[in-house]
């Protein structure tokens, strides 16, 4: 079955196919020749991930899906959330993301952390959304090569091991991104 995934992020494409298996032929917005940014103006990951899915609906009237992500940190009120992919700026780099994440840190006490994700798929015209959340803490000095993101300083409760030490058939098991996505497969059977 085709299906399109609402992203340019190679990163998370290639988790997502992962996840998906072979069951399905992903496509992302490259694949379909789309290169201009799709606005993300929402103040909830709910809307965004429902603006990038309507948009690629719209515009190519396929079934397709899109996701919004959000790093919410206790000590920062919930910051950065929405803002997570640019927290840094907007055309900043996730090294600059990690950077500005750790010296906001520096002399916290309190590193719990959360991160969610929100699916939306429109399938056959209707929109479904699915949810996944994985609770940790932010560690002081970034570890791992894996992953992407905040993946090197999220250290998932229960594990001695950031997202970025781990495999990502490992990750994908307990991540936010996994779980939402789990969710998705169960939906499409």
């Amino acid at each position: 079955m085709n299906i399109v995934f609402a992203s340019h992020n190679q990163h998370k494409t290639e988790e997502v196919r992962q996840i998906l298996g072979s069951k399905w032929h992903l496509r992302n917005l490259h694949d379909l020749g789309q290169t201009e940014e799709i606005p993300e103006t929402s103040d909830t990951l709910q809307g965004n991930a429902l603006q990038k899915a309507q948009y690629v609906f719209d515009k190519y009237h396929v079934d397709c899906f899109a996701d919004d992500t959000g790093l919410e940190v206790e000590a920062l009120g919930g910051a950065p959330g929405v803002y997570s992919a640019r927290y840094a700026g907007e055309h900043c780099t996730y090294a600059d993301n990690v950077n500005k994440l750790l010296l906001e840190m520096k002399g916290k006490t309190n590193r719990r952390a959360c991160f969610k994700t929100v699916v939306t798929l429109i399938l056959n015209g209707e929109t479904h959304y699915f949810e996944g959340r994985v609770d940790g803490t932010i560690i002081e000095t970034p570890r791992g090569t894996d992953g992407f993101g905040y993946d090197p300083v999220f250290m998932p409760d229960g594990y001695t091991e950031t997202f970025a030490e781990m495999s990502a058939e490992e990750k994908n098991k307990i991540s936010h991104r996994g779980r939402a996505m789990a969710k998705l497969v169960e939906f499409l059977g």
